[in-house]
């Protein structure tokens, strides 16, 4: 785990990097915006938080989930960057067109779009298949929300939904790296971990003409509920910290590693990845 402890925790009394998570709360507290906060947290950042929505889910799924009026998103973020401060951010569950285009304004009015790395994670669904946002939400994502990104952080689902890729191979991977870089984004990862048949798990990242590949022994476990959430607070941490886009995904690829190594069962179906690794791994 040495590499995980590259970011370095805060003297006391000193004020951390600030990051905020502009996510939906996991009522069972494996993923979405606790599941950032505890990599935050983990990680030696102080993180803010922008809620979307509320689910009501456990580890057998989401049941149903309410969304947050507009204006209240909106007013989150304005007042953690008037006050607090931004210094990166990631998104998770958005689940409305109308909420997509309210943070990209926010975004924007705020002066955040040019100073501020944004980790966009497109969340479509959760870990068992149901629906995480509405379908009018998805052209959003991918023609306003994407083209403010530093990164792109997708699965292989979300890569069929946003570009209409099946990734099976080496070759369509790229092809699909290809094909989200051409969305605007600054860089572009597909993850392959969903890729189950391959022994190893690889990160294709891409910034419109340089592929970096970034590859870990797969894990063997069920349990890998906010996996995903894990990774892209990981690397938005990362580049707080100042690391460059290909330093931080390298982190987070580490760090995201260690975390399903040390997933532990919960409830009744899938467990979550374990973001306190750093804790008993140290």
């Amino acid at each position: 785990m040495a590499d995980a402890h590259a970011l370095p925790l805060p003297p006391p009394g000193h004020t951390p990097h600030r990051v905020m998570t502009i996510a939906g709360s996991d009522s069972g507290g494996s993923a979405g915006l606790q599941a950032d906060l505890r990599a935050f947290a983990m990680l030696g950042v102080h993180g803010c938080a922008a809620v979307t929505a509320v689910t009501v889910q456990n580890t057998l799924g989401v049941k149903k989930f309410h969304e947050i009026p507009v204006d209240i998103v909106a007013g989150q973020i304005s007042a953690v960057a008037s006050d607090i401060g931004i210094e990166a951010a990631k998104t998770g569950m958005l689940p409305s067109s109308e909420i997509i285009e309210t943070i990209v304004a926010t975004w924007r009015s705020e002066g955040l779009d040019t100073t501020v790395p944004l980790v966009v994670d497109p969340v479509c669904a959760s870990n068992v298949g149901e629906p995480l946002l509405h379908p009018s939400a998805l052209d959003a994502i991918r023609d306003d929300l994407i083209p403010l990104a530093t990164l792109v952080t997708p699965n292989l689902d979300e890569v069929r939904l946003l570009v209409g890729i099946d990734v099976v191979d080496d070759d369509s991977q790229h092809d699909a790296a290809r094909a989200l870089h051409a969305l605007g984004p600054r860089w572009a990862l597909v993850k392959g971990g969903h890729l189950r048949a391959s022994r190893t798990s690889c990160d294709l990242l891409f910034d419109g003409s340089q592929f970096h590949e970034f590859t870990a022994t797969r894990v063997d476990t069920p349990h890998d509920h906010g996996a995903g959430d894990n990774l892209a607070a990981a690397i938005t941490a990362a580049l707080a910290h100042g690391y460059s886009v290909p330093e931080a995904v390298r982190f987070g690829k580490l760090w995201v590693t260690d975390c399903i190594r040390a997933a532990y069962p919960l409830g009744r179906g899938h467990g979550p990845v374990n973001g306190m690794a750093r804790l008993t791994l140290a």
